[in-house]
């Protein structure tokens, strides 16, 4: 397991806040949402995934941003499919 520092991943985004809330984004995806890691696993934390993908530039805010676009687009679309109808004929005369 190679080790990650923060400076590996400050090479790749802008400051240390926006590299904080860019691996809290993806390390949430890829223990929450199902996604599957862009690197090798090597038996680590989702964290620890989180900022490996970033140290090497697989990730960045617009790829999480376009997936989180892609997720909420799929969310819409299950509702809308789900969500009960109006009746077609009102029966309050």
């Amino acid at each position: 397991m190679a080790r990650v520092t923060v400076e590996d991943c400050l090479e790749n985004v802008e400051n240390r806040f926006e590299l904080v809330m860019l691996g809290t984004r993806r390390a949430r995806q890829l223990s929450t949402g199902g996604k599957d890691p862009l690197v090798a696993e090597e038996n680590d934390k989702p964290t620890v995934i989180a900022l490996r993908e970033i140290a090497e530039g697989v990730i960045n805010r617009e790829a999480l941003d376009a997936e989180d676009a892609k997720t909420e687009a799929e969310l819409e679309l299950a509702r809308a499919r789900f969500e009960p109808r109006q009746p077609i004929f009102d029966n309050d005369f």
